[in-house]
């Protein structure tokens, strides 16, 4: 996959594409039916399959205080866009001046003169140029006049709810991860380095893998089923339970994410972790004593482990 980090960068001359327009944070169901069906025409049409994308978040430029708090880097959504089998990626720097062109300056100096589109697939939400002045209705009559064909790709519903960023931002805050990987796809995941925790748990209750991440959005506090992956060697991976919070218990403060793993670590401990997030198990609580919080803790287990061996049946 080719990527494209500014515009000055796409070489003259190259070969027609279809090209799919949004910000597509989480890379979710909704946008995956929108590259696929950009796939299709791609095929029907020799057209090379591509997305358009803006980094930063237009808002954080246009309105700050309302930017959202984003579920992938960049890097993560280019990689997410490469796994549908999109060919090539423009990123556009999105900056104060970009962000007053009209919507007729966009298409014209963007999508016609630079990226030299022949097909425009976006969503039926779709706004465009400054103020977001510019819509579905616009972009069609602009796709007329400018001869690129558009398709508006709508909504996708899972169990009568729109897959959107936003919604997945939403169950994700509120710890409900399990309706939040229907939406996505795949499981929402917290990744980053394994750092020195207060050996707490090693000593009182059990030992734990503690996550530093940047991520910036972050689960409900509480208990978590995950499965946790070693980004240095790929191959390893392990059933785990994970808290996020506090540590009641032990009169903690800031907050951490401790995850333990359900089966026996084979090698070095892992120094860089992807944690994915499953299923919620419970709010995290204070209890009265180590050995009471170390019961609950082998309940947890025990209820993760039923899990497990539910999904591998």
């Amino acid at each position: 996959m080719r990527v494209f980090r500014s515009l000055e960068s796409v070489p003259p001359g190259a070969q027609g594409c279809a090209v799919s327009i949004g910000n597509f944070d989480g890379v979710h169901e909704g946008h995956r039916q929108l590259f696929q069906r950009n796939l299709e025409i791609c095929a029907a049409l020799g057209l090379v399959p591509s997305v358009l994308t803006f980094d930063p978040h237009p808002t954080h430029v246009v309105a700050p205080r309302r930017a959202p708090k984003l579920l992938t880097t960049i890097d993560e959504r280019i990689a997410l866009i490469g796994q549908q089998g999109i060919q090539q990626v423009f990123v556009l720097p999105f900056d104060r001046t970009f962000s007053q062109l009209s919507p007729e300056q966009f298409i014209r100096r963007v999508v016609v003169e630079r990226i030299r589109a022949k097909a425009v697939l976006v969503g039926e939400n779709f706004r465009f140029g400054a103020k977001q002045a510019g819509e579905t209705t616009l972009l069609r009559k602009l796709g007329e006049q400018h001869g690129f064909h558009v398709e508006i790709v709508p909504s996708y519903i899972v169990r009568g709810r729109v897959a959107s960023s936003t919604a997945v931002r939403e169950l994700v805050t509120v710890g409900d991860v399990s309706k939040a990987c229907r939406l996505l796809g795949r499981s929402y995941a917290l990744d980053g380095q394994v750092v020195s925790g207060f050996g707490i748990g090693s000593r009182q209750t059990v030992p734990t893998l503690n996550l530093e991440t940047a991520a910036e959005v972050l689960p409900a506090r509480g208990v978590y089923i995950t499965r946790t992956h070693d980004l240095d060697r790929t191959a390893r991976q392990w059933p785990s339970i994970t808290n996020i919070g506090t540590r009641p218990t032990f009169d903690g403060g800031a907050q951490t994410i401790e995850t333990f793993l359900l089966a026996k670590l084979d090698g070095d401990s892992p120094t860089h972790i992807r944690v994915d997030l499953l299923r919620r198990v419970r709010d995290e609580r204070k209890f009265e004593s180590p050995e009471a919080l170390k019961g609950q803790i082998l309940r947890d287990v025990g209820r993760a482990q039923t899990y497990f061996r539910r999904i591998g049946k």
